[in-house]
C-alpha cells in the first residue's frame, strides 16, 4: 500500500499510466495519448516549482506528436505507443539544452542520445528532462542550482540521485517511466526512496552516446519504471549495439529482455548479519529482516557471504584515485567554469588532482583482485540481495554533512558498476514514519531475466501500490522463456546426483535444481549395453505411459552444447513435459533402441531399479 497522505494528485487526474494500463485502454479506444498528455502537462502545472523537471518538451510538440500516433492508429508492433516518459538531464535530447545541472555547461544538442532515438522509435512520448545531483555525482538528489526534486512522501527527505527529477517524475505519476544513470548506484537509490523500480543494466546494453560522462568505464544509462514488466519492455525496446559507443555491449545468444517466471527453487546471496549496516534506522533493518522471509517464503534459500571485498570495492568511489575519472571528465570544463560549480560537486570533482597516474593504476589492480576474488560467489547464488540504501536522510541532514551521508548511502551500490554486474531495485515496504525502502537483487551482466523475474515476484507479493500513485499492481503476463544464462534440462539415470555421469554436468557448470516428475506419458528402459548401465526414457502417450522420476538441472549455454554435442546415441535431447503441464528440454530415447530393452517404468525412477537391483 502507499500512504494515503503520499498519494499525488497527479496520479489521480492524469489515470494509471503503468504499461498494461495504457495498452489496454488505448487498444479499446478508451483513452487516448493526446489526453494523456493533456493531463501530464496540467498536472505539472499545478504542481508548480516541484524541482522535478529543467526544461519540458513544449507542450505543444508533445501533443502534436500524440496526434500523430493517433492519425496511424494504436499498433502493438510499437510496444510503447503513446507512452509518456521523461529523460535525465544529462543525456541529449534534440532541440532542448543539456545542464547536466549546471547552466554554465548547457549545451544545444543537433541530435538525440542513441537511446532517446529508440524509444521514440517505439512509439513513446518524450515529456521533458529531469533533475539531478550536478554532473551525476551524487547519491542524494540536492546538488542542483534548480532545486531538489520533491520526495512525494516527505517532503523533508531526499529523493535520493543523482536521477532524483527522474525517480520523482515515476512515482508521482507524471510519467511511465524515465531515462536515468548509474555510475554507483544513481538508477537505484532514488527507486529504494520513491518505492519503485529501477533498473541497472549491464554495462553497454543500453548505448551511453550522448550521455554525458560521469566515470565512463562505468556509466550505464538506467531504467525507472512502475513496475518491473515495464522496466524491461523499456529495455527490450532501448538496448541495441551502438558502435559509435566504445563502451557498447550486444547480449549474448540467447538473452531476451523478458520476465519469465519466478524459479521454484532459487539461491540468494545476502551479507553476514554483523556485515549489515543501517546507519541507526532499525526500521530499515526490520524491514530487510522481512524481506529476508519473504523470498523464503517464495521458495529462496538464503546463503550468508563475507561482505567484505564488496564493501572494500564500495568505498573507493570517493578516494583521489576513484575520483579520478569524474574529473577527467569535466576537466576542460573546470579549467574555464570551476566556479560556476555546485560547491559540493566541485569539491569532490577537485579530489582527483591529488591522485597521481600509478595512484589510478593500483586502484583498479586491486579492484580486478576484488572482482576476481568475489566471482566464487555466483557459482553458488542466482542472486545478491542487499539494502537498496540502509537508511535515508532530511535535506538538512545531508546540507550539514554532504560527504559523509552521501557515502554511507553507497555501501550496497558502488561495487556494482566497479564489478560489470546487473542490478534491480524493488519496491519492500514502508517504514513507521511512512518513507518507503527497498531492496536491490544483483547477478553477473545480462543476468537482467533472472533478476526480473525474482524481483517482480517479490514484488507482487509484497501488496505495495506503484510509488505515489495508489494505484496497484497489474497481474502481469510473463515470457515462457528460460531465466538467461541458464537453460533446464531433466535427467534420468546417468547423470543425476551420484550417478557415474554427474560429474560431467558439474564440469559444465550445472546446478541441481531438484527433483521433478514427467507426465504419465513415458515409459523408461534398461538399454542393453556393457559398456555403461543407463536407462532410456522413450514418450508413448497417457493411454500406456507412466510417470518417471528425474532431477531437474541448471546449464549455462555454453555447457549445454557440450553436453548435447556428446551424447551417444540412441540417446538425444527432446522436450519433456513435466506433471505440472511445463515443458523442459531433457534425455529421451530412440523408440528403435527398446526393442530387447528392460521395461522398468514399474520402478517409478531409475534409482530405485538401481536399489531394487542392487537387493
Amino acid at each position: 500500500m502507499t500512504p494515503a497522505s503520499a498519494i499525488t494528485a497527479a496520479a489521480t487526474s492524469i489515470g494509471p499510466l503503468h504499461l498494461s494500463a495504457l495498452r489496454e485502454a488505448y487498444g479499446q479506444g478508451q483513452r487516448t495519448p493526446s489526453a494523456v498528455i493533456a493531463a501530464i502537462y496540467d498536472a505539472i502545472a499545478a504542481n508548480g516549482e516541484d524541482g522535478v523537471w529543467i526544461a519540458l518538451n513544449p507542450r505543444a510538440a508533445a501533443l502534436q506528436r500524440a496526434a500523430e500516433l493517433e492519425a496511424g492508429g494504436y499498433t502493438a508492433t510499437l510496444p510503447l505507443w503513446g507512452v509518456p516518459f521523461a529523460v535525465k538531464d544529462n543525456i541529449d535530447v534534440a532541440g532542448l539544452p543539456t545542464t547536466a545541472a549546471c547552466p554554465a555547461f548547457s549545451n544545444m544538442p543537433s541530435a538525440s542520445a542513441t537511446v532517446v532515438d529508440r524509444l521514440l522509435a517505439a512509439g513513446a512520448i518524450l515529456i521533458g528532462k529531469t533533475n539531478l545531483d550536478q554532473f551525476a555525482t551524487g547519491l542524494v538528489g540536492v546538488r542542483s542550482p534548480y532545486g531538489v526534486a520533491r520526495n512525494p512522501f516527505n517532503a523533508d527527505y531526499i529523493p535520493g540521485g543523482s536521477s532524483s527529477g527522474s525517480a520523482v517524475a515515476v512515482s508521482s505519476g507524471l510519467v511511465s517511466f524515465a531515462l536515468g544513470t548509474d555510475t554507483a548506484g544513481s538508477g537505484r537509490v532514488p527507486a529504494g526512496f520513491n518505492n519503485i523500480v529501477g533498473l541497472k543494466p549491464s554495462l553497454g546494453l543500453l548505448s551511453g552516446s550522448g550521455m554525458v560522462p560521469a566515470c565512463r568505464s562505468i556509466d550505464c544509462v538506467s531504467v525507472f519504471a512502475l513496475t518491473v514488466p515495464d522496466s524491461m519492455a523499456v529495455l527490450d525496446a532501448a538496448a541495441a549495439l551502438d558502435t559509435s559507443d566504445g563502451y557498447s555491449r550486444k547480449a549474448p545468444a540467447g538473452w531476451r529482455s523478458v520476465v519469465p517466471a519466478k524459479p521454484a527453487a532459487f539461491r540468494f546471496g545476502v551479507p553476514q548479519k554483523a556485515q549489515r549496516k543501517f546507519f541507526g534506522n532499525a526500521e530499515a533493518e526490520k524491514l530487510f529482516d522481512a524481506a529476508i522471509a519473504k523470498l523464503q517464503a517464495m521458495g529462496g534459500a538464503a546463503v550468508e557471504i563475507d561482505y567484505a571485498p564488496f564493501a572494500e570495492a564500495a568505498g573507493f568511489l570517493y578516494q583521489p584515485a576513484g575520483t579520478a575519472e569524474r574529473t577527467a571528465a569535466t576537466a576542460v570544463f573546470m579549467e574555464q567554469h570551476a566556479d560556476a560549480m555546485h560547491p559540493v560537486t566541485r569539491a569532490i570533482v577537485e579530489k582527483g588532482h591529488e591522485a597521481s597516474g600509478a595512484d589510478v593504476h593500483r586502484l583498479h589492480y586491486r579492484l580486478q583482485a576484488l572482482r576476481q576474488q568475489t566471482a566464487k560467489v555466483w557459482d553458488d547464488l542466482d542472486c545478491l540481495v542487499v539494502p537498496t540504501s540502509g537508511t535515508i536522510y532530511r535535506i538538512d541532514e545531508v546540507a550539514a554533512d554532504p560527504i559523509t551521508l552521501n557515502s554511507n548511502l553507497g555501501v550496497y551500490t558502488n561495487f556494482v558498476n566497479y564489478f560489470d554486474l546487473a542490478a534491480l531495485a524493488v519496491p519492500n515496504g514502508f517504514q513507521p514514519n511512512g518513507l518507503p525502502a527497498g531492496i536491490t537483487l544483483i547477478a553477473p551482466r545480462f543476468h537482467e531475466p533472472v533478476l526480473a523475474a525474482i524481483g517482480h515476484a517479490f514484488h507482487q507479493q509484497t501488496g505495495l501500490s506503484l510509488g505515489a500513485t495508489g494505484v496497484a499492481q497489474p497481474a502481469a503476463t510473463l515470457a515462457d522463456a528460460p531465466s538467461y544464462p541458464w537453460i533446464t534440462v531433466a535427467v534420468f539415470g546417468a547423470h543425476m546426483s551420484g550417478e557415474p555421469l554427474n560429474p560431467q554436468l558439474l564440469a559444465l557448470g550445472g546446478r541441481l535444481i531438484g527433483p521433478c516428475r514427467t507426465a504419465p506419458d513415458y515409459r523408461l528402459y534398461r538399454l542393453k549395453e556393457k559398456v555403461l548401465l543407463r536407462p532410456g526414457l522413450v514418450r508413448v502417450g497417457s493411454n500406456a505411459g507412466v510417470s518417471i522420476g528425474a532431477e531437474l538441472w541448471a546449464l549455462p549455454p555454453a555447457g549445454f552444447g557440450v553436453m548435447t554435442a556428446a551424447i551417444p546415441g540412441p540417446l538425444g535431447i527432446g522436450s519433456v513435459t513435466l506433471e505440472d503441464g511445463s515443458s523442459v528440454k531433457g534425455f529421451l530415447c530412440e523408440a528403435i533402441a527398446i526393442g530387447d530393452a528392460e521395461d522398468i517404468s514399474a520402478y517409478g525412477d531409475w534409482r530405485a531399479y538401481r536399489r531394487a537391483v542392487a537387493a
